[in-house]
């Protein structure tokens, strides 16, 4: 049994090594080469994590010989290995290529996390064997924070979420430069693909997609897999339509302060058996596995801002026009704007006083207010939306603040305080310019 094993890993590191790999488009992310770590790829599933890897070797294919190179994915039907079998992995490998030094040997292992006691085999091939490790794994078993703990000091960690804008029309073959956005015919073509965008988000595999039928039937499949295999699997919730209505429940409040109390109280009216405590696990567990993230209120304070109500954003806007019946253009505005702030920016927050900000960004250390209003309806609401970002400008000491909308664009200066309005689809393409 053990050689059928081992013969089956012979054959599966050799086909990879003659195999072309697919065509790969280009991520802004790109994993690094010779580090010394062990480099884990993390994120929901059906992000890209594969391509990544798919990347990365292709890089070394143009450097060094492809039999230096060992791709596995352990969702293979073929590999069901226990613990005391995982040395087949290096034995094989060794009976393939005897003169070669598995120290020179780059190992690429997807969904590593169906292996049994994973990161001991990872610490002993990092600390015996190479440094040319790379991992990736889809599901609850292989979150960020474990992977820290479990390989303490060995590995260093990449996020990969579904396409931001930019990677979104490089994943449709649309070529721009900066100077296009002058261009009238170049411009709509632009503001059509972010309409596409913001309604269906940037799953890879929806990219490709014309019928909207069928890019729904994919998100809310997307959705059961994460339910299924991630919270139900790991967290061993029970009640699987309790969980359901809850995750369905945070999609339609996305954007506005989360109230546990409230949904506990609707869940009890509509005859559901929980607790307040059993919510804030199901709340903790949807972050763990990438389908929601928390915002915190500003404050100075480090404490307030964890004992703070929670603002809680979809990873994708694909799940929210699949999942609910809102029809809400501001809140999946802030949405998106909201997902690709938190992929530069660590410190983000809400803020709310006297007056109400959606976001409020520390770039070192240095408040930058962001408002965003789907339109702006007439000077009323222009005039509100700017003069509470002049009066939070003001609190903060600064001179600049943003107010991110679908398509109007304005510079107001008011009390040597600028508000710059930018349409949304600039604001995503140029943000490390803006910021």
């Amino acid at each position: 049994m053990l050689t059928n094993k081992k013969e089956i890993l012979k054959e599966i590191i050799i086909n990879f090594q003659k195999k072309a790999l697919p065509n790969v488009i280009e991520r802004n992310i790109k994993l690094p080469l010779n580090v010394n770590k062990i480099v884990s790829v993390v994120g929901p599933r059906r992000s890209g994590k594969t391509y990544l890897l798919f990347e990365t070797i292709k890089k070394l294919r143009e450097i060094i010989p492809s039999e230096r190179i060992v791709y596995i994915n352990f969702e293979d039907e073929r590999l069901d290995l226990k613990k005391d079998e995982l040395n087949l992995i290096l034995e094989g490998y060794k009976e393939l290529y005897p003169k070669i030094k598995l120290s020179e040997v780059y190992f690429f292992f997807d969904e590593i996390q169906n292996l049994p006691a994973w990161d001991l085999f990872l610490k002993r091939l990092f600390e015996l064997e190479t440094k040319n490790i790379y991992i990736t794994g889809s599901n609850s078993r292989f979150l960020s924070k474990e992977i820290a703990t479990s390989l303490r000091g060995r590995s260093i960690t990449y996020e990969v979420f579904p396409l931001n804008f930019e990677e979104f029309l490089r994943f449709k073959n649309f070529i721009w430069e900066e100077k296009d956005i002058y261009d009238l015919e170049k411009r709509n073509l632009i503001k059509n693909f972010f309409q596409e965008y913001f309604t269906w988000g940037g799953y890879p595999e929806i990219v490709f997609l014309k019928e909207e039928e069928v890019k729904l039937k994919i998100l809310q499949e997307y959705f059961e897999v994460m339910l299924f295999r991630d919270l139900v699997e790991r967290y061993n919730f029970k009640n699987i339509p309790l969980v359901k209505y809850f995750l369905k429940r945070i999609v339609e409040n996305v954007t506005s302060p989360l109230s546990i109390n409230n949904i506990y109280n609707e869940l009890k009216a509509l005859g559901y058996k929980t607790s307040k405590d059993t919510l804030h696990k199901i709340l903790d567990a949807a972050e763990n596995v990438y389908f929601i993230r928390l915002l915190e209120k500003y404050s100075p304070s480090v404490l307030k801002r964890e004992l703070s109500q929670k603002k809680a954003y979809i990873v994708d806007n694909g799940y929210i026009t699949s999942l609910s019946f809102l029809n809400n253009k501001s809140k999946l505005l802030e949405n998106l704007v909201f997902n690709e702030l938190k992929r530069i920016f660590k410190d983000i927050f809400y803020f709310k006083n006297k007056k109400e900000c959606d976001f409020i960004i520390l770039k070192q250390n240095k408040p930058i207010p962001i408002q965003v209003s789907y339109v702006l309806e007439n000077e009323r609401t222009l005039k509100r939306e700017v003069e509470a970002l002049i009066k939070i400008s003001k609190y903060f000491s600064i001179n600049i603040a943003y107010l991110i909308t679908y398509d109007d664009e304005n510079e107001i200066k008011e009390d040597d305080i600028i508000v710059k309005i930018i349409p949304a689809w600039k604001f995503l393409l140029f943000l490390k310019k803006y910021l």
